[in-house]
C-alpha cells in the first residue's frame, strides 16, 4: 500500500511558480478592473492578455482539458493544489484558464458538441475570446431542477425554448448560455430535462435586469426571460432527456474546484488574521497574547487543515475511481463543509480587525457574504448534507433484535461464552 502526502519536485515548481506569478502580478488585477468577465474591454484585454501568453508559455493554460483542447489533462489533486493558489485573486483562474462557469460548459462542449459547435464555441471559449454563461436555476425552483418550468418545444427543424432563469451569472458578457428545459414533462423525474446552447443574440433572449450580491447596485447574475427563443435542433447537447447527465458533467470537478478557490480565500483572511494579531497591541500586549486571540488562530488553523485534507482526499478519490457517483458522499460534504470553514474563518479575522474589519477597506464583509453565495452555489448546503446521510447510512443495515447490538449486557455475556473454556469466572 502506497499513501503519501508530498508533492513531486516537478510540480512543486510549478506551484512555486504559480504562487508568485499570481502574487506579484495577478493580485493587482482585482484593484483595477472590475470583472475578468468583459471581454471586450480594451483595458481588460491590455493587462490580462500579456499574463494569458505567460501561463501558456508554461504550459499551464486550461490544465483540466485534455491536450487536444490546448490543456495538460490533470487529475483532480493537481488542479486542487493549483486552485487552491488560483482562488486568491478574482482574477487568476481567468488569466489561467480556468474560470467558471466556462470552464465547466467546455467539458460539456468537448463531450457532447458537433464538430461545428465545438468550432463555433468550443474554441474561442477555450482562447478566451468569449465567454459563456450555465442557465439552469429558475426564480420558482430554485436548486431543483424536478420543479423547473421553462420549455422546449421540437418544432420542425428548431427548438422552441420558454420560461424564466434565475442567477444566470455572467449573462450580460456571454456569447452564449447553456440551458436547461424540460423538453418530456410527462417523463420521470431526472429524464424531462435537456440541455442545449442557446446564442446570447438569438431573439428572444432578453435579460431582465441584472442582479447583484449583497449592495451592489447591478451585479452579473441575470434574472432571464426566454420568450418563444427559436434555436438549430442539432444544439441539443447529449440526448433528448440527458439534461441531469450533461450537468453533472460540469459539477463534480467544479464543486472541488470551487472548494480549493475558496480555500485560497480563506488562507488569505488567516494570513491577514496572524498579522493583524502579532501587530496590534492592546491592554498592555499584542493582540497575540491574549488566549482569546489565540483560540481563534487554532480554531482557524484546525479548520482549513482539516477542510484541505478532506478536499485532496476527494480529488485523489475521483482520480482513483474516474467515477464522480462513486465520490457522490465526499464531494457532497466538501460542498457542504465550504461555506461553514469560509464562514468562520472570515469572521474570526474581521472580529481581530475591529472596527477596521467591518469596513470596505478591509475583504472581510465581501468575503463573508460569498461564504453565503458558496452555501448555495451548485446546490444549497442543506441538499448535500443530505446526500452525505443518505450515502452513508447505505453502509449500515437494521438490527433485528429488542436492544441494539452495542447493548452492554448482551456483549458481556456473549464474551463469557466466548472465553468460557479458557478463564475462571465467578457469578
Amino acid at each position: 500500500m502506497s499513501w503519501d502526502f508530498e508533492t513531486e519536485p516537478e510540480f512543486q515548481k510549478q506551484l512555486d511558480w504559480i504562487a508568485e506569478f499570481v502574487r506579484a502580478e495577478v493580485e493587482p488585477l482585482d484593484y483595477v478592473l472590475e470583472s475578468p468577465y468583459e471581454v471586450r474591454s480594451d483595458k481588460r484585454n491590455k493587462l490580462v492578455r500579456p499574463l494569458q501568453a505567460e501561463v501558456k508559455k508554461r504550459k499551464l493554460w486550461a490544465c483540466h482539458l485534455e491536450p487536444e483542447l490546448g490543456g495538460q489533462g490533470y487529475g483532480q489533486v493537481k488542479l486542487a493544489l493549483m486552485n487552491e493558489i488560483l482562488g486568491r485573486s478574482r482574477f487568476a483562474p481567468t488569466v489561467f484558464g480556468c474560470q467558471a462557469p466556462d470552464s465547466g460548459n467546455a467539458e460539456i462542449l468537448a463531450k457532447y458538441g458537433t464538430p461545428e459547435q465545438k468550432k463555433r464555441y468550443l474554441q474561442p471559449l477555450l482562447d478566451n475570446e468569449i465567454v459563456s454563461c450555465f442557465s439552469m436555476t429558475e426564480p420558482q425552483g430554485g436548486a431543483d431542477p424536478k420543479v423547473f418550468a421553462t420549455r422546449a418545444e421540437l418544432k420542425g427543424d428548431d427548438w422552441v425554448v420558454n420560461g424564466e432563469k434565475w442567477f444566470s451569472s455572467n449573462a450580460r458578457w456571454a456569447s452564449f448560455m447553456i440551458t436547461m428545459a424540460v423538453t418530456d414533462p410527462d417523463a420521470p423525474p431526472y429524464r424531462k430535462l435537456s440541455a442545449f446552447i442557446v446564442p446570447a443574440d438569438a431573439p428572444g433572449v432578453n435579460i431582465v435586469r441584472n442582479v447583484g450580491v449583497g449592495d451592489e447596485p447591478e451585479g452579473a447574475h441575470a434574472y432571464m426571460r426566454y420568450q418563444d427563443v427559436r434555436i438549430p435542433k442539432d444544439h441539443l447537447l447529449g440526448q433528448r432527456g440527458d439534461g441531469f447527465v450533461v450537468a453533472q458533467t460540469r459539477l463534480g470537478g467544479g464543486r472541488i474546484h470551487h472548494a480549493m478557490r475558496t480555500i485560497g480565500q480563506v488562507k488569505k483572511a488567516f494570513d491577514l488574521m496572524c498579522e493583524r494579531s502579532l501587530s496590534r497591541t492592546t491592554q498592555g500586549s499584542v493582540l497575540a497574547d491574549k488566549q482569546m486571540v489565540q483560540e481563534k488562530i487554532a480554531d482557524s488553523w484546525i479548520d482549513i487543515e482539516q477542510f484541505r485534507l478532506l478536499v485532496l482526499r476527494t480529488a485523489w478519490k475521483i482520480d482513483r475511481y474516474k467515477d464522480y457517483l462513486k465520490v457522490r458522499k465526499d464531494i457532497a460534504a466538501v460542498k457542504a463543509q465550504m461555506p461553514k470553514v469560509f464562514h468562520d474563518v472570515v469572521t474570526r479575522a474581521l472580529q481581530i480587525h475591529g472596527s477596521l474589519g467591518v469596513t470596505p477597506e478591509m475583504p472581510f464583509v465581501e468575503q463573508v457574504l460569498e461564504s453565503f453565495v458558496m452555501g448555495l452555489a451548485d446546490g444549497p448546503t442543506e441538499v448535500h448534507k443530505i446526500t452525505v446521510a443518505r450515502q452513508v447510512l447505505r453502509d449500515y443495515k437494521p438490527t433485528t433484535g429488542l436492544f441494539p447490538t452495542g447493548h452492554i449486557p448482551a456483549l458481556r455475556e456473549a464474551a463469557i461464552r466466548k472465553f468460557a473454556g479458557r478463564i475462571e469466572l465467578e457469578v
